[in-house]
């Protein structure tokens, strides 16, 4: 299905939801969509006995598929017959570093019933795969939109996940450290052994194991997002210690401390290019009902405490905690802008390049890799929300999209997305096995 003109390319859901005029400027209005946007209707919780399980089975792109993308661009495969490529790094010299990766062993998460059906629908979903445990390079586009070369960056790595460059150093999330090597530009392999920074949760049960990190534009500072041990705390808050938050990390003197907390998975983490403030999307907790709760984007203040595990999207409680902490309740920040519930947004990238229209300048693409757990699916597409003035201005469009086929099979799904150096979007499908890069069309 194509998508509308330019100007008018909004969601499918965004388009449904449009009203006729507005006041008396007569100029046409958008709606938000259900569970989008600065301020979503929330339904009241639905307790479910046996939580929504839909997962859409793997289907990988056939021959020359791929997905659709917005009127006036084209997309091309950079990189195919990647080991789930997760993440995205462009180095200064415009080199594109993809991590390789997905979970490590973590024998605690899926004991029990629960543990073993959730086993399962990942294994379903493309995700039961041992991890590659490498960062591989990318350069260079050729005249067919794929990289010129390609070469294995890194390796031993343990579950890598985000990168981030300060100088000379490249640091690297591990799934339970943040570690440190020597980078010179242009380098195509490093072969120095990693230096631990900094611990990172980790342990036998480790959930959410993906942990990524961001540099302050000036250096001196890094950011590591660490996700929850569990859903809404089941498994105690001890096992939660140092987890749903954000970590700083000040290079000259090594001290860490938690700049932000009750974020229970802030995967992407980028800095809005107008307000210079630290933005993350964040993955919300589930078995609440199909419409709850909607994932979110929020710029991050520093002390903040955004309500997980106790409260929800504010200060609404989730009454499955216990014991209850009505004085977090009362602290906890509602976030900036609601990215529709259980879509899983992960990827975060503000775009800054020149290639593509005005209209994009400083607004936000978000990567939904995609519900498992409602019906109907949500996510499995990129998304772009405009910006102005630093804030979310508009309801989201569809950017990239088509990664569930007709059948409801999952073809890819995309994760981390990054502007590389020419201006074009680059995007980890991990699924897929594919980097995708998108450009205005010639």
């Amino acid at each position: 299905m194509p998508f509308p003109a330019p100007r008018l390319r909004v969601s499918l859901l965004a388009l449904a939801a449009m009203t006729a005029f507005a006041g008396a400027g007569g100029a046409l209005a958008q709606a938000m969509p259900p569970g989008f946007g600065a301020n979503p209707t929330l339904p009241k919780p639905s307790k479910q006995l046996i939580p929504t399980v839909q997962v859409a089975p793997v289907e990988r792109w056939a021959g020359e598929a791929k997905p659709t993308v917005a009127a006036g661009f084209a997309i091309h495969a950079l990189a195919r017959d990647l080991d789930h490529p997760r993440w995205l790094h462009v180095l200064p010299n415009g080199d594109v570093l993809v991590a390789e990766t997905n979970a490590p062993p973590k024998p605690e998460d899926g004991k029990g019933i629960k543990g073993k059906i959730m086993k399962m629908t990942m294994k379903k979903a493309g995700a039961g795969t041992p991890t590659a445990n490498r960062i591989t390079l990318l350069r260079g586009v050729d005249a067919n939109g794929v990289a010129q070369t390609r070469t294995i960056f890194m390796q031993g790595l343990n579950s890598p996940f985000g990168m981030a460059l300060v100088g000379k150093d490249l640091y690297i999330a591990n799934a339970d450290a943040l570690v440190r090597v020597p980078y010179e530009e242009g380098q195509t392999e490093i072969t120095a052994k990693p230096v631990k920074v900094m611990d990172l949760p980790g342990g036998p049960i480790n959930h959410h194991w993906t942990k990524n990190v961001v540099a302050s534009p000036d250096g001196k500072f890094l950011y590591v997002s660490v996700g929850s041990n569990s859903n809404v705390a089941e498994n105690g808050m001890g096992a939660e210690e140092g987890r749903a938050a954000i970590w700083q990390y000040e290079i000259a003197t090594g001290k860490p401390r938690i700049f932000a907390s009750g974020l229970r998975n802030p995967n992407g983490m980028a800095w809005q290019p107008t307000s210079k403030a630290l933005w993350t999307a964040v993955n919300e907790r589930d078995e609440l009902g199909d419409e709850l709760v909607p994932d979110y984007m929020t710029s991050v203040k520093d002390g903040g405490f955004y309500g997980w595990p106790y409260s929800y999207y504010g200060q609404n409680v989730d009454q499955r905690v216990k014991p209850p902490r009505p004085e977090l309740v009362a602290k906890a920040i509602s976030p900036d802008y609601a990215l529709g519930a259980h879509t899983a947004s992960l990827g975060l990238a503000f775009y800054e390049g020149k290639q593509f229209p005005e209209s994009y300048q400083g607004g936000a693409f978000i990567g939904q890799h995609g519900s498992w757990n409602r019906k109907p699916f949500s996510g499995y597409k990129v998304i772009f929300v405009p910006f102005a003035d630093g804030m979310p201005s508009g309801p989201p469009q569809d950017f990239v999209a088509g990664f569930l086929d007709r059948k409801g099979n999952a073809q890819g799904r995309p994760v981390g997305v990054a502007v590389d150096k020419e201006g074009a979007l680059l995007v980890a499908d991990d699924v897929g096995n594919v980097i995708w890069r998108v450009t205005t069309s010639p």
